[in-house]
């Protein structure tokens, strides 16, 4: 068996070994995809969140109408799931190496 060693030597130390190219950049093409989907899921969440209030009939307030439409499944658990995803998906993109 041969003895392992390593190619620094005393002398060597603080010098920097590898030096860093000027104008490297850490995102690639495929981060900024990943990114605009992330996005598009974030922005289509909150579109799908939107609507009349709890207090509007078509379009105008009324204090004595309630509009139960807040409560539907498309705002309570079909859009914060794509605002949650697209929050994922940006993490994913922001921390995925070139």
């Amino acid at each position: 068996m041969s003895k392992k060693t390593n190619k620094f030597s005393a002398s060597d130390f603080g010098k920097e070994t590898e030096v860093q190219q000027e104008g490297t950049f850490y995102f690639g093409q495929q981060n900024f995809k990943w990114m605009l989907i992330g996005l598009a899921f974030i922005v289509v969440g909150f579109l799908l969140m939107m609507g009349s209030d709890a207090n509007t009939v078509d379009g105008k307030l009324d204090p004595n109408a309630w509009n139960d439409g807040i409560f539907s499944i498309r705002r309570i658990r079909i859009a914060p799931l794509f605002v949650v995803i697209g929050f994922v998906i940006e993490v994913y993109a922001i921390l995925k190496r070139k």
